[in-house]
């Protein structure tokens, strides 16, 4: 977009006219290819945090390997809104959820009381509209706009695709909307739109700043002794068994480290008595769209591959975010040493800002990993059940805030003044 159309659009925006016409038009997708995969990565480039997950060829391998589609519970429906001259100015991700798997944001008990408040109307829970990356909760922006729009006129679309949403769902007769691991900033603009905040917590690991660690070994030296030795033991139980490290970045990845990544991915599902959520032809796609997204730690023993580990990262800012490992071997400790020991001291040596280490998992606290805030928001249909809902989010965004203050103090770190 030029300056003059820069101009134009935020005109338009502007206006206090209500008998205006609005300058955008809201268009429905079945699949991500209608959005040209340029104008979408467009409106990703600019944003911080969790682009890996937004990026185009990303979403669009979900739903080609009809790992979101839905037959699995996901039947794509992304937003964009655009100009007169068809110029993509805003957009977001949106499936229609026939249940609540794959979201790390868990309403179960939300389709059960609404179920049984509803059943007489015959008004059911699912199908919902959901904006959010499927099976990765990573947070992140979720309302995508130009990033060369003023700010104000970016705001007035993050609301404008916030209103999309519940209106698409009060249409189609759907009980809710949500957006998943959405910004601050975005949770503000549902807010002031009636939209209910919930309130999480993550585990993130943070580089040094302003001087960053030299090495794994300086970060060891910041954290408390009792936590500083446990480190120490763990790493040497996964020594002692005779377990060495590959690291392979990008291109380095072949397709045989590929296949053997995806026997662990699923051999962590299988235990569970799951399937995988994503398949094999979703980890092709990924990996040949972007390469240079993914690192991948390989553990071995005695020569043989046993574990893996795979990184999501974003070279330009610095990020790194683990979500995906898995085991054909049982060695103490070596889930530790892969997923959080390993890609740490990589992140101190390329320089990385930050190291998210999946949803959930209070160990990871000792591990020099700390809570982090994450947020979603929602709009609910029958204002009743959202009465009910507000209250619950209440006392559990009060409790979440409390169990963070509590982790706070609890910091794996020592005094900077003690020279321990």
């Amino acid at each position: 977009m030029d300056g003059a159309q820069v101009s134009m659009v935020a005109a338009l925006l502007s206006s206090t006219e209500t008998s205006a016409p609005e300058p955008w038009h809201e268009q429905w997708h079945r699949h991500p290819s209608a959005i040209p995969a340029h104008e979408w990565d467009a409106l990703v480039a600019h944003h911080p945090g969790g682009t890996p997950f937004m990026r185009h060829s990303f979403l669009s391998a979900m739903v080609d390997s009809a790992s979101a589609c839905a037959d699995t519970g996901w039947r794509p429906l992304f937003l964009s809104l655009h100009d007169d001259s068809g110029h993509l100015l805003a957009a977001c991700p949106a499936f229609v959820k026939s249940h609540s798997y794959g979201e790390y944001v868990f309403d179960w008990a939300w389709a059960d009381a609404h179920d049984r408040a509803f059943a007489a109307q015959g008004v059911r829970y699912y199908p919902k509209l959901l904006s959010g990356v499927p099976f990765s909760p990573v947070p992140g922006p979720r309302l995508l706009v130009d990033p060369l729009l003023p700010e104000g006129t970016q705001q007035m679309l993050r609301e404008r695709l916030l209103r999309a949403l519940s209106d698409q769902a009060q249409r189609q007769g759907w009980s809710s909307a949500h957006v998943l691991f959405l910004t601050d900033q975005e949770a503000q603009a549902a807010q002031s739109q009636g939209w209910l905040v919930r309130h999480g917590a993550q585990f993130h690991w943070t580089n040094r700043q302003p001087e960053p660690y030299v090495d794994f070994d300086e970060f060891l030296g910041s954290l408390q002794r009792d936590k500083r030795k446990k480190i120490k033991q763990e790493r040497r139980k996964v020594t002692d068994a005779g377990v060495t490290f590959e690291v392979r970045q990008g291109a380095q990845i072949t397709s045989d480290d590929w296949d053997f990544f995806y026997r662990c991915y699923a051999q962590t599902y299988l235990e569970r008595g799951q399937q995988p959520y994503l398949s094999r032809d979703f980890w092709a796609r990924v990996s040949q769209a972007r390469p240079q997204d993914w690192v991948l730690f390989v553990a071995l023993q005695e020569g043989e591959r046993i574990a893996a580990a795979l990184l999501a990262v974003d070279t330009d800012q610095g990020l790194a975010y683990g979500r995906y490992w898995g085991a054909l071997r049982n060695v103490s400790c070596l889930h530790f040493e892969t997923c959080y020991y390993q890609p740490m001291a990589w992140c101190i040596e390329q320089g990385y800002q930050r190291f998210e280490g999946g949803a959930q998992g209070e160990h990871k606290l000792a591990r020099g990993l700390l809570a982090t805030p994450t947020r979603s928001v929602h709009w609910l249909v029958q204002a009743r059940f959202k009465q009910a809902v507000a209250q619950f989010l209440s006392q559990e965004g009060e409790h979440v805030l409390r169990y963070v203050n509590e982790l706070d103090e609890r910091t794996p770190f020592k005094p900077q003044h003690d020279g321990d």
